[in-house]
């Protein structure tokens, strides 16, 4: 008599964990695909309340904590936001909490962007949090950077922001001692320039070259981005620059001024870093554009004229001019 008895009990026990693997593993209630955000710290009964209360999981959430400790993996739960296809069992959403990859959203910092246009792209991300810092122009490095949702726009800017201070420094440390340039800072402002000058790669250690030999003579390096910068704060001008645009007196205009202009003009790229930091030897002191979207180099000022006198014929035939 005891022995049915003890296999009645253990018949029952078996049909119950039966029961509950079953409902462990059966598809889940919710009909569509979702989201699923998991707070930094969250334990598993948290977890759990969370799913209960957004009907994800069947059953009680008691249950489900109670299935997820006998049948789930003892992994941590990760923070960050999942993505949870529709009809998901208890078991495969405890799998995608714990080894499943967050979703990542993207902002992309293309080189020479200025910290206007980045700012305006930071308050515009819809899943990003909290007010947009002040973001100083040139200290963002250009890369594409990943978020999770509720992620804070000024922890965002920080690590843009950490990553161009340890490239500059890593570069900096490298660096060829060809450019007459004192600080870490003042490499970053030519970078900047030459970012603007150019879009070619295979140009932008000759057009360093070219500015490093300037600054070396102490001759004004004339870029008109400079000229622009107090204009339009680093967006494209629209226009030709005016006659009334080179005279300013400011910081930027290094038309009137010799050496560097007061700040960076622009984000720069890491490839624009190394540009300045290890220029092209070359005794060029001008270019021009050669109407192919690169330029031509010229050593002395009457080479210059020559290339510019070619440049504005080509204008004319275009009807630019």
């Amino acid at each position: 008599m005891r022995r049915i008895l003890l296999i009645g009990i253990g018949g029952i026990l078996l049909a119950v964990l039966l029961g509950i693997w079953l409902l462990w593993w059966r598809p889940g209630p919710y009909p569509k695909a979702t989201t699923f955000t998991v707070e930094e710290g969250w334990t598993l009964g948290v977890t759990a309340d969370r799913l209960f209360d957004n009907g994800l999981i069947p059953g009680s959430k008691n249950t489900y904590f109670i299935m997820a400790r006998i049948f789930g993996s003892h992994d941590p739960i990760q923070a960050g936001e999942f993505e949870i296809p529709a009809n998901t069992s208890g078991a495969k959403i405890l799998d995608i909490l714990q080894h499943g990859q967050p979703i990542q959203r993207i902002v992309t910092v293309i080189p020479g962007m200025p910290s206007i246009v980045i700012s305006a792209k930071l308050e515009n991300s819809t899943f990003l949090t909290g007010v947009t810092p002040d973001i100083a122009e040139g200290s963002v490095l250009p890369d594409s950077y990943g978020y999770q949702r509720d992620e804070t726009r000024a922890a965002l800017a920080r690590r843009m922001q950490a990553a161009m201070t340890r490239t500059l420094a890593a570069e900096w440390a490298k660096r060829d001692y060809v450019c007459p340039l004192a600080t870490k800072e003042q490499a970053l402002i030519l970078a900047s320039i030459v970012e603007k000058e150019t879009g070619k790669a295979s140009e932008r250690p000759i057009v360093a070259g070219v500015y490093c030999n300037r600054l070396r003579i102490n001759m004004p390096l004339q870029a008109d981005p400079t000229v622009i910068y107090p204009v339009t704060k680093g967006k494209p001008l629209g226009r030709r620059i005016l006659k009334s645009e080179l005279r300013a007196d400011n910081g930027y205009n290094t038309y009137r001024r010799t050496g560097l202009p007061d700040g960076p003009i622009a984000n720069p790229g890491k490839a624009a870093i190394n540009a300045v930091l290890h220029p092209a030897k070359t005794k060029a002191l001008y270019f021009v554009a050669d109407g192919t979207g690169g330029h031509v180099f010229a050593e002395t000022l009457a080479e210059q004229n020559a290339n510019v006198a070619k440049w504005y014929a080509l204008r004319r035939q275009r009807g630019e001019m």
